[in-house]
């Protein structure tokens, strides 16, 4: 095209794909291919070792007589590729069988060049892919008749993939006579399906020996292999309609050799093939990627928009990038005309002189918009050097400071043992473990035994059963015979031989510290210390017995830590950087500087001070990862200063990057004052955008959890989503991680989210997971989960009469809820409108589009919050939990937002009559008392008859269920109606069931067994807080269970049961087989019966669950 330069119409095969290009005459150069010229003697070699098979195939007997003719033929001197290909199959039978195939197919291809020349070898290498060696009885080989026959399906193509990619690889390079000969000879040799489709690999530049096997009938069990051969023959698109080949590219075999193979001979025009792969639905993730990646190198509009059209497949947006990188000004003109603004403005940005050149040439509604683009996007200009946050202008990791001191000795091994414990250990009972030994046992013959590294159990029994001074001399050289119990056999050996027990203890605990490491625990060893300095720094299960050894020897570990920490060997060195770190966090600074001072001198106690004094960045011990080639600086949000005039230069993002790749550095806090917080969020949100697109690569996980700190509340209501949605995606782990990030972020925001969570999300791992991480906030707290929930209710900038005033300068607008906290907006005049109108020209032009955006992230968050607050109070009404005064005034009266809910509900408050004597709903003073009361719009209270009523300082406050008595339900319906209060759910009009008298007395609900109930309606339980039951055999789930108490569960044996991965595979209807009481969820046995009963339940439970069951019961069919 005019306006592009030439390169952005050439198709180039990127240097890594053309390494693995399977390499055609007049097409793109392949590898170099090796071969070897010692191969003739190598197989002479192994015809010697088949021990007479080849002489036996020379004397026929087996199989086709005319290979057998062939086979002598060339075993006599006169080159024949039939019977060259004979003699090879009969190789692999007599010189290691199939295990050995390919390397001596290897091997004979290798002779055959070095011999005959490549003609010959391709002529050979098609012969042998339907050749195979024959047996039969009676003959002078192991008792058989050797021979060769035809492979007897045609369709198969006996030879490895890497001798026929070599074979045609030395082809393409051959000289002009070389390759005209080894065409002519192959014609005679395309016999049968799968040899002309070999010939055809072989020789790709016979298009019309292609075009014959593409138009040739399929024969039936045609291997995948064939199929590879086939579609790397291919020379034009049209070829890819033969019948062999309408299944599309093979998956999990869609690798870039192939599709670099494919390109090299069909061009661009293999994109509708591509297409139709990723469109498939059911493509591996790596051959996806594989795919969208030689998309993006294809030099054609029609590939980079059918790149924009499938953004939302995976791997798409990464190869989208790829292609605007390889062909800029084709993504100006592409991205301009789909009006894609956003990834127009990151790829203006990234390519400023790209936009000064082509715009000229551009069409003119093109070039509009790219400099519509260009100017909204205009990037801040960079902050001069001595602007930059010292920790990204000069990283304090890429020349760390390592305080040294040469000459250290770490202090002699001992062992520190607990009262009573060495005791106890040579007390340990092995029979079980280790067999006890016979009287008569010879034990120094055991002992040569062992030197001689024979009768494993044997020396393991004089371990730990010989005579001290058979035993005593062995333990030096231990060599580590027996690792099974030895966490347990260990122990005495120990006890018995204390220092001497050192090098046993060691060698068995090296490689598995997990399980073995727990017998150095009494040690006080330099080895023993680096050791469990390792298991610190690999973490994993190591971590566990590391942390005990430290946790056990605290300052006395200091000592033999030193000499390492502050010696020259990189791996000693970082183990016993990461332990004294360590026992810092647990000690504190002066303890282990003061440690090592009377160790090792005052030189050596400074050292440990500064080493420690200093952040792991500075001293080395906290290295960058390597990050992935997915990530482009230059696209990503700038990041501004404080001031938001200047931003970070790409030098200084690189190091950004960098030290997000950190774990918890300390560094984040000075960037975090030195950036403005926005510009930090987005950038971070940026990259973990360019993570997403690259198909979430598992080794760069920082990039998920680097949001933790560059976060912000927006980051949040954009990731929570992400969250719920990754379990169904095969993401449970990312989707704990990104739990850890909310967490991290820690803003009211974040913790309403991950409350959230933990409260209702389609995958029951993620939300036990969310659950654990609400639980440890609110051990830290003090609180119960309830009570934490209660702060984690955002107050979302509301005023204290739960709204917001948004001003638009000359005008302004008031936020109020409805019933379902739903936000709406009245006027000055407080009239209603439909939405709050956008900013117009007589508006404030800071303020209004302020105020419209605050309005449009309000929206966002109380849509989460709304159904959450919903949900949770009713649910603290069906569990009738208490509020004391103070924080139901705190937590729900005030707020800003749950008043909006709690003024449309009915409470009740629990107290003592000697406090409001004559109060409530009835009854004498004195005696408890229940007081139903409403709030207020001022947030007084009221009760039925609209008295003030005063809240007693001892009461206890609940939302009121109809099960329940003394409250009237129907006088207190009357005056939410002439209120008009409408109820966030159902509660005055709630309805009541009762257990009937045989209910009570039994632990099963018989009136509901045996119901024929819709699929959908029983599925539906799990909205009404019913839990799906655990896979059982084949992935079935034969229950479904409602906790009605910490030890008790409603539960419903259903048939046939629910089908995990295909939930209506089972049918349009699911039978109530059992509906009983169990102290946890399962089957129904009828024999055992169940100790409970439904009488157990208190009213408001068995209502709840009888509601429920009645749903089911009305829905139920005959």
């Amino acid at each position: 095209m005019e306006d592009q330069p030439p390169g952005e119409d050439v198709l180039t095969l990127p240097e890594p794909w053309r390494r693995a290009v399977h390499a055609r005459r007049g097409g793109t150069p392949g590898p170099k291919i090796k071969t070897d010229p010692a191969a003739p003697a190598a197989v002479r070699d192994l015809v010697e070792r088949t021990g007479g098979a080849v002489e036996a195939l020379r004397a026929g007997g087996a199989g086709d007589p005319a290979l057998a003719e062939a086979a002598r033929r060339h075993l006599d001197g006169a080159p024949d590729p039939v019977g060259a290909a004979a003699v090879a199959a009969v190789t692999v039978l007599g010189a290691g069988g199939a295990n050995a195939r390919d390397a001596i197919h290897r091997a004979y291809v290798d002779a055959w060049l070095a011999e005959h020349g490549i003609a010959f070898t391709a002529c050979a290498l098609v012969e042998l892919s339907r050749t195979e060696a024959v047996r039969q009885g009676g003959g002078p080989w192991k008792g058989t008749w050797v021979g060769a026959a035809r492979v007897q399906h045609e369709a198969t193509v006996a030879v490895p993939a890497d001798e026929a990619r070599r074979v045609r690889g030395l082809l393409a390079v051959a000289s002009d006579a070389d390759y005209a000969a080894a065409v002519d000879r192959l014609a005679a040799h395309r016999t049968g399906f799968g040899a002309r489709w070999l010939v055809s690999y072989l020789v790709p530049t016979r298009q019309d020996w292609v075009d014959e096997c593409c138009a040739a009938p399929v024969p039936p069990r045609t291997g995948l292999d064939l199929i590879l051969l086939a579609l790397s023959a291919l020379g034009s698109a049209d070829q890819l309609a033969a019948p062999l080949l309408m299944r599309g590219l093979p998956l999990y075999r869609t690798n870039r050799a192939l599709v670099a193979t494919l390109v090299d001979g069909i061009g661009s025009d293999v994109l509708p093939l591509l297409l139709r792969a990723v469109d498939g639905g059911s493509m591996p993730s790596d051959d996806r990627r594989t795919v969208m990646e030689t998309i993006a190198f294809l030099p054609t509009d029609e590939a980079f928009w059918a790149l924009l059209d499938r953004l939302g497949l995976k791997h798409a947006r990464a190869a989208l990038g790829e292609a605007a990188r390889r062909f800029p000004v084709r993504a100006l003109r592409l991205l301009a005309a789909a009006g894609a603004d956003e990834l127009l403005a990151g790829h203006v940005a990234a390519h400023p002189e790209v936009v000064a050149a082509a715009l000229p040439g551009l069409p003119d509604d093109v070039a509009a918009a790219v400099e519509r683009v260009a100017v909204a996007s205009e990037r801040v200009a960079d902050a001069a050097p001595d602007e930059v946050p010292a920790v990204l202008a000069a990283p304090p990791w890429r020349a760390p400071r390592r305080p040294v001191l040469k000459g250290l000795t770490p202090p002699a091994p001992r062992l520190a043992w607990h009262e009573g414990e060495r005791r106890e250990w040579l007390g340990t009972e092995l029979d079980k473990h280790v067999g006890k030994p016979g009287d008569d046992v010879d034990w120094e013959a055991a002992a040569e035994g062992y030197r001689s590294g024979e009768h494993k159990l044997a020396a393991l029994q004089l371990m730990c059963y010989g005579p001290e001074e058979v035993v005593r001399p062995l333990l030096p050289g231990y060599e580590g015979l027996v690792r099974r119990f030895a966490h347990v056999w260990m122990r005495p050996l120990v006890a018995r031989y204390e220092l001497d027990a050192l090098p046993v203890a060691l060698r068995t605990a090296r490689p598995h510290l997990e399980t073995c490491g727990d017998p150095l625990l009494p040690y006080l060893d330099a080895e023993v210390a680096l050791l469990m300095a390792d298991g610190l720094v690999k973490r994993g299960n190591r971590l566990e017995p590391a942390r005990r050894w430290f946790d056990r020897h605290g300052l006395a570990a200091v000592p033999l830590l030193v000499p390492a920490a502050l010696g020259t060997k990189a791996k000693d060195r970082r183990g016993a950087e990461t332990a004294l770190r360590y026992l810092h966090a647990a000690h504190g600074l002066p303890g282990v500087a003061d440690a090592a001072r009377a160790a090792h001198g005052d030189d050596a106690g400074a050292a440990i001070g500064e080493l420690l004094s200093l952040p792991p960045t500075h001293t080395g011990l906290a290295q960058p990862v390597k990050t992935g080639t997915w990530i482009d600086p230059a696209l990503l949000p700038q990041v501004l200063l404080r001031k938001r005039d200047r931003a970070l230069p790409l030098d200084a993002v690189n190091a950004l990057i960098e030290l997000l790749t950190l774990d918890s550095p300390h560094e984040m806090d000075d960037l975090a004052e030195a950036c403005e917080p926005g510009s930090l969020a987005e950038f971070g949100w940026g990259l973990f955008r360019q993570w997403l697109d690259a198909g979430k690569p598992a080794k760069d996980g920082w990039a998920l959890r680097q949001l933790g700190r560059t976060g912000d509340d927006g980051t949040v209501r954009r990731l929570t989503p992400v969250i719920r949605a990754w379990p169904g995606e095969g993401g449970h782990r990312n989707a704990v991680t990104g739990l850890g990030v909310l967490a991290e972020i820690g803003t009211d925001v974040a913790l309403m989210h991950l409350h959230g969570i933990a409260q209702k999300v389609k995958f029951k791992g993620l939300q036990v997971e969310a659950q654990a991480r609400i639980r440890e906030v609110a051990d830290r707290l003090g609180l119960t989960t309830e009570e934490l929930g209660d702060r984690l209710v955002p107050g979302f900038g509301l005023d204290a009469d739960g709204g917001m005033v948004l001003d638009y300068g000359p005008r302004r607008f008031r936020v109020g809820f409805d019933e379902q906290l739903k936000p709406f907006v009245t006027d000055e005049d407080g009239k209603r409108r439909k939405a709050l109108p956008k900013p117009g020209a007589k508006d404030d032009p800071e303020l209004a589009p302020a105020a419209y955006t605050a309005f449009a992230g309000l929206k966002k968050d109380v849509r989460t919050a709304a159904a959450d607050q919903i949900r949770r109070l009713e649910r603290a009404m069906v569990t009738q939990r208490r509020w004391a005064p103070d924080d139901f005034g705190e937590f729900i009266v005030r707020h800003p937002l749950v008043r909006h809910i709690a003024r449309r509900l009915l409470w009740v408050a629990e107290h003592d009559g000697a406090e409001k004597e004559g109060a409530g709903n009835g009854g004498a003073a004195n005696a408890p008392l229940e007081t139903a009361f409403r709030i207020a719009e001022d947030g007084t209270f009221a009760d039925v008859d609209d008295d003030v009523f005063d809240l007693p300082a001892a009461a206890r406050v609940r939302l009121m269920h109809p099960a329940l008595p003394g409250t009237d339900v129907k006088a207190w319906a009357e005056v939410f109606a002439d209120y008009e209060i409408l109820q966030p759910f159902p509660q005055l009009g709630r309805p009541v069931h009762v257990l009937a008298e045989d209910d009570r007395d039994s632990g099963r609900l018989a009136r509901f067994e045996g119901l024929k109930v819709p699929f959908g309606k029983v599925l539906g339980l799990v909205k009404l807080g019913w839990e799906r039951g655990e896979p059982q055999d084949a992935g079935g789930e034969r229950w479904i269970s409602r906790r009605v108490a910490a030890d008790r569960y409603v539960v419903i044996d259903l048939d046939p049961g629910i089908s995990v991965g295909a939930v209506d595979a089972a049918g349009d209807h699911q039978f109530l087989d059992y509906v009983w009481l169990a102290t946890e969820p399962g089957d129904f046995w009828p024999s055992r019966g169940t100790p409970h009963t439904f009488g157990e339940l208190d009213a408001v439970t068995a209502s709840e669950v009888l509601a429920d069951l009645t749903t089911l019961a009305e829905a139920a069919q005959a």
